[in-house]
């Protein structure tokens, strides 16, 4: 599944965990938000959530997964895993355009409806049209730089919204 129209990038790097998002949201080929907000704080703000795709389909996810975090207490895995679940099984959440990344100190998710769920085993994973490029970014920063996570992810989304056309430089950073 490509999501258009966004780039949500996470970072595991150096014992610190960011989330960064870009704001621009578009309406086919046009441009009608600058500011919006796809990262969220969850679970008394020890975990980080992050969407690409519609946005009300994001919304229906987040309260999902946020009903999962507190059915398993805060444990992100087990929340991903049965969200992921439920995501794949479930006729209506199935029919959902959206993908989800959900990370806490620890780990790392990358989640979809196709029941993909995905721990990157570099801390790395970015979805959205400029998804590849923030990720390209990442990897080669956090591989030969001293930068810190979310300095990394402040400049892959940079080079991210430099590319994509469905990115812009308004980025949310949220760090654990």
């Amino acid at each position: 599944m490509v999501i258009h129209a966004t780039t949500i990038l996470a970072v595991r790097h150096q014992d610190h965990t960011c989330l960064a998002g870009d704001g621009q949201v578009t309406l086919g080929n046009t441009v009608v938000k600058h500011r919006a907000r796809k990262i969220r704080r969850l679970y008394n703000d020890s975990i980080l959530a992050g969407f690409a795709g519609s946005a009300a389909d994001s919304f229906a996810l987040f309260s999902r997964f946020e009903s999962k975090l507190e059915q398993y207490r805060g444990n992100v895995e087990r929340a991903a895993v049965e969200l992921a679940r439920d995501w794949r099984t479930d006729r209506v959440l199935r029919r959902l355009e959206a993908m989800m990344i959900v990370a806490d100190r620890k780990s790392v998710f990358l989640l979809s409806g196709t029941g993909d769920l995905i721990e990157p085993d570099d801390g790395i994973v970015a979805v959205g049209s400029g998804g590849p490029y923030a990720m390209a970014a990442a990897r080669a920063l956090s591989r030969h730089s001293q930068l810190s996570a979310r300095q990394i992810a402040e400049e892959a989304m940079a080079i991210a919204a430099g590319i994509c056309i469905y990115t812009n430089a308004t980025v949310t950073i949220e760090e654990l």
